[in-house]
This record gives C-alpha cells, structure tokens and sequence, in this order.
C-alpha cells in the first residue's frame, strides 16, 4: 500500500470500497481531489450529498502522480483531478483498471510572463516554461500554435511533443522538465519570458487566469481537457457515483462553480 505520507492534505479518515457507514441510510464515499478548484468543488457539493445520504471524505493531493495510484490501492473510492488525455496516459503507462464516469469542468490553461504585456512583445529566443507532463504538452503546443508563435506537423494534435514543431520563427527555446505544482513559484521567480500554468495551480497561487495571463486556453464544448470522476473498474455504474456525478452537474454546483471563479473555470454539460 501507498505510504499516507505520499498524500497532500487529507481532511478525514479514508474509508474505500463504498461501504455503508455511520447508518443504514449513509454511505461513505471518499474521493480524492487537488487542492483547487477541486477539493473546493466537493467541499461546496458535500452538504447536497448529505442530504441524498452521501457523507463526503476529501482526501487532497499535491502530486499529480498519486490520486490513480491511490484509487488502484483502494485508499479512495474515486478522484477527482485530471483531464482526458491525462487519464488516457496513465491506464496506458501505468496499465491502471479505472475508467471515466464523466465530466465536471474545464481549467483553462494560461500563458504567463512578468516581463512581457502580450505574445506579440516576445523576444527571438524567448525561454518558454512548461509542465514536464507529456500529456499536457500537446495541449501547450496547439495554443501556442493557435497563437501564431509555431507551426506543428500535419496531424500533430494533443498527441504533440516539442519534436513536432515544423516552424518557430521566434526561435523559442522550450524547458519542459518542471513538474505542474512548480509552475506558479518559476513565474514568481520571473523565470523564462513565458510560463504556462494549469489554472489549478495558479489558483492555488493566488493568481486570477483571466486578469493575470497574457493569453488563455478558449473554453469551448469541444475541448478535450475536461476534468473527469475516475473511478476503479470494478465500480463503474456504481450508484453512489452516479449521485456524486449528478450533484456536481447540478444547477446549484454549476453556478457556484461560475461565480466563484469568474469563468477561470467553466462546468460542462454532457
């Protein structure tokens, strides 16, 4: 098993396997989740559980690694943290049994620079700081590549590497070997021209997406990167999920999602 030590932050005792607990009309369903925007969803959604005889256990991460390695480990039920292509990557690379029981959100992915007010001010070799997670990397590249900055090869899409780069007219010089959560701290330290951050974590930093990035990801229906309810494969169809999923979906979850981070993060309707 998962030292408990590996975890970030964990707000009650885990209780996995959706057992039955504290009465016959209670279940227990302990979901693990990043600190925002998504520990923070749940702890909204956690009384509307309760009244249709969920109590909610958040167990909060730090470390995109652990929440599938914790799930496969039975110490959570679920989670509650990545988007598609990053789940896709993990059962591929990990050989993890999870499955996808829907959508929540998306987090618009910022670009970011102390130095500079817009894309058009970049320099030729310009230091461009991205997440070392290769599932994100083909995302960072289409909006670069939307942005004008770079042309990928023909068919490239969310599967591109910086290998795939055909034109740079800037001559932009990439550093991908910086884990997520460090993305924040290396825009505070004004390192590179451009820093991209996952909006979790520059939410977590204390950064608005909107008003701080000097670009942001569209946030449309058609985006792949939506965050997903993941849970182990001999779950799926479970009905305690399928409570949670509904919950999240609910008018009242979407419109506290909404206000609270002024479209830095945006519910999805499936």
């Amino acid at each position: 098993m998962m030292k408990k030590l590996a975890l970030g932050v964990v707000s009650t005792v885990a209780v996995s396997g959706l057992v039955a607990c504290g009465g016959a009309d209670e279940d227990v369903l302990s979901v693990g989740a990043t600190n925002v925007p998504h520990a923070e969803v749940l702890e909204f959604a956690e009384p509307i559980l309760e009244e249709e005889g969920i109590r909610l256990n958040i167990q909060t991460f730090n470390d995109y690694a652990l929440p599938n390695m914790a799930l496969v480990e039975e110490e959570i039920d679920a989670n509650y943290f990545q988007h598609i292509p990053f789940f896709e990557s993990e059962i591929e690379s990990e050989g993890y049994d999870i499955v996808n029981e829907g959508g929540i959100h998306l987090e618009p992915i910022g670009l970011y620079s102390q130095d500079h007010d817009s894309l058009d001010d970049l320099p030729e070799g310009a230091d461009v700081i991205m997440s070392d997670s290769v599932a994100d990397q083909g995302r960072i590249l289409m909006l670069l590549e939307e942005e004008g900055l770079l042309t990928l090869a023909e068919g490239a899409g969310i599967d591109a590497t910086i290998e795939d780069i055909e034109e740079n007219p800037l001559d932009l010089q990439f550093q991908d070997n910086v884990s997520a959560d460090m993305l924040p701290q290396a825009y505070e330290n004004n390192e590179g021209d451009l820093v991209v951050i996952n909006s979790n974590f520059a939410l977590d930093a204390g950064l608005n997406p909107l008003e701080d990035s000097i670009s942001i990801e569209p946030a449309d229906e058609d985006n792949p990167y939506v965050n997903i309810i993941a849970v182990r494969g001999e779950d799926e169809g479970s009905e305690d999920i399928a409570t949670l999923i509904d919950v999240l979906r609910s008018e009242e979850v979407q419109e506290f999602i909404i206000e609270e981070y002024d479209g830095a993060v945006v519910p999805v309707e499936e």
